[in-house]
């Protein structure tokens, strides 16, 4: 429909100046409006004060009214006409052309009509990048993944699997040999093949991996079935097994670029060389208990300053033997724990050492301590010198607390502190019958070679800490009974220590036993399982270890076994761990501990 005639009267009141003011303004404001949308929408209210300067006529009226018919049509039609319109022509000398009421009321009357351009397209862009992500992620194993975890295939939730060629041929490399990797191996292989095996299974469309029971797994496996075109640098030697599964991270990207590919490795320097390439890398973190070393339980908790304030009017308290018992409430009792210690310390206040022996809803009951710190309270000669170490001493000296782990630097005497209670419960108390003591076999340097000997002297070299402590407390529990007394009192010690190695625990049960399991921090979860559960009826275990001093291949501090036995045994009325704080071996030690 072709426009109606311009009001050439009422145009004739604007002078050329306005014409060029409005449409400085126009291009500006479509400028603003495609930076941002909200700009545009605080800026709406501003073209009726231009529509109110013009003159009301009644025949200029129904003129844009009619005008106005055209421009909606075009939005219906996919146009923009506040966008085409707005471009300036000429400036108008005289009487106008009829091109320009159309600017005026286009931009007048269309506004509400053209504002919601811009939105589409935002909507569309976060439509497509939503369905992008969407899609589950390609994740591509290494080698050293399946060997550190046989069940990390299921580990991945709703994502997807790839497994190269070359992943297999060395899967089927390192399946010889009694070590902890060539089980692991074995376990992978067996895995696969029964993923394989049942019925339905495509290698070519995906394997589900929930087929084998395994419910959380809801993604599927894939296998390479035929080569990749992929380009690597030339510096990167082609046979080299690292570099072929780069190569295949490479084809699968070029292959699905609608889907995240990413490489999953144990391997730090493989890591590096993908992320070099533009490849997107990752390490296997599904074994890590933490992803911080600081936020390991610690065992004790320091009460607030106004702990007593806020419990006045609610305490309860009363004597149960030697200990007094206090019922608490409070937001404080959300982050107790069974077994967890807390103390209260305040300058002029009397303080408070205790440990939780019981949590029902918003209330828990704490039980005073034993005070080790007293000569007359001494274990075979040994008493606490700080906090922890009492702590520690409350544990291991309680007959209701089957597993206990202490963690601490060099010094701190976590394995004088566990003879001692040892020794007295073996020989003084007679609850145990014996002490074991083992030890992981993982040597700071180069290995030595093989020892001569039975298996408590091939130990021997292992078990230097057991020496040095034994002889202290010999020395000390001796006092004056000259070199036959002191004779007689090691051998009797050493009749009641056996020291046994890691090696042959399998399928043993040790019953009425006292175990101590030295440099935890070096044992992997699974072997940390396999320990633990030798024990029988009246056993308790003691785990010890620095997770500063891991000196395990693939092992950190988030994913040792001592890391994950204090974790899972956090809570548990019969388990209890501290971490000892302060060293006490000397004051040279003490000092190394801190500044190197």
């Amino acid at each position: 429909m072709p426009l109606p005639p311009a009001p050439s009267r009422k145009a004739a009141l604007l002078a050329s100046d306005a014409y060029k003011t409005h449409a400085t303004a126009t291009l500006a404001d479509e400028r603003d409006d495609e930076l941002s949308d909200d700009s545009f929408a605080d800026r709406q209210p501003a073209p009726p004060a231009r529509q109110a300067s013009v003159p009301a006529d009644p025949a200029a009226q129904q003129a844009n009214q009619r005008s106005a018919v055209p421009a909606a049509r075009g939005k219906r039609g996919g146009t923009k006409p506040a966008r085409t319109t707005a471009v300036p022509a000429e400036p108008v000398t005289g009487t106008p052309t009829p091109a320009a009421p159309e600017r005026v009321v286009s931009r007048v009357d269309a506004p509400p009509v053209a504002a919601p351009a811009p939105a589409p397209r935002s909507k569309a862009r976060t439509t497509t990048t939503t369905k992008r992500n969407g899609k589950p992620r390609l994740f591509v194993l290494d080698t050293n993944v399946l060997l550190h975890d046989p069940m990390s295939l299921f580990r991945f939730e709703e994502h997807d699997i790839f497994l190269p060629m070359i992943v297999l041929e060395e899967l089927d490399g390192h399946k010889k040999g009694m070590t902890e990797v060539a089980r692991n191996g074995r376990q992978s292989s067996r895995t696969l093949d029964a993923l394989v095996a049942q019925d339905g299974g495509d290698m070519v469309k995906g394997i589900s991996l929930s087929g084998t029971g395994h419910n959380g797994a809801k993604g599927r496996l894939f296998f390479q079935t035929e080569p990749l075109n992929y380009a690597l640098p030339g510096s990167l030697p082609q046979g080299k097994a690292d570099n072929q599964i780069l190569g295949v991270v490479e084809g699968l990207r070029q292959r699905h670029p609608d889907r995240e590919v990413i490489l999953v490795s144990k391997d730090i320097n493989m890591r590096v060389k993908a992320r070099a390439l533009g490849l997107a890398a990752e390490d296997y973190e599904n074994d890590k208990t933490l992803d911080d070393g600081e936020l390991l339980y610690s065992g004790a908790l320091a009460l607030p300053g106004d702990f007593w304030t806020l419990q006045s009017k609610t305490i309860e308290s009363w004597q149960q033997g030697s200990h007094t018992f206090y019922r608490v409430s409070g937001p404080t009792v959300t982050q107790f724990h069974i077994n967890q210690f807390v103390y209260f310390e305040a300058p002029g206040e009397p303080p408070l050492y205790a440990r939780v022996c019981e949590i029902r809803d918003k209330t828990a009951v704490l039980k005073t301590l034993k005070d080790y710190t007293h000569l007359k309270n001494a274990v075979w000669g040994v008493s606490s010198r700080n906090r922890e170490q009492n702590f520690a001493l409350n544990l291991l000296m309680d007959p209701e607390v089957d597993f206990v782990t202490l963690a601490g630097t060099a010094g701190t005497g976590k394995t004088l502190m566990a003879l001692a209670s040892g020794l007295t419960q073996v020989l003084d108390d007679r609850r145990y019958t014996e002490i074991i003591m083992t030890r992981a076999t993982v040597s700071v340097g180069e290995d030595i070679g093989f020892l001569p000997g039975t298996e408590e002297e091939k130990m021997g070299p292992w078990m230097g800490a057991l020496d040095d402590n034994l002889e202290f407390l010999a020395k000390g529990d001796g006092g004056n009974a000259g070199e036959w007394g002191r004779a007689a009192t090691n051998e009797l010690i050493r009749s009641r220590i056996k020291v046994k190695s890691m090696n042959f625990m399998r399928g043993r049960t040790f019953m009425n036993k006292y175990v101590i399991i030295d440099e935890a921090q070096n044992l992997t979860p699974k072997q940390m399982k396999t320990l633990i559960t030798r024990a029988g009826p009246g056993t308790k275990i003691i785990c010890m270890g620095n997770l500063a001093q891991i000196d395990t291949p693939y092992l950190t501090e988030g994913s040792s076994g001592l890391t994950y036995a204090v974790d899972r045994f956090k809570g548990w009325p019969h388990g209890g761990h501290i971490t000892l704080a302060r060293g006490e071996r000397s004051r040279l030690a003490d000092f190394a501990s801190d500044v190197l």
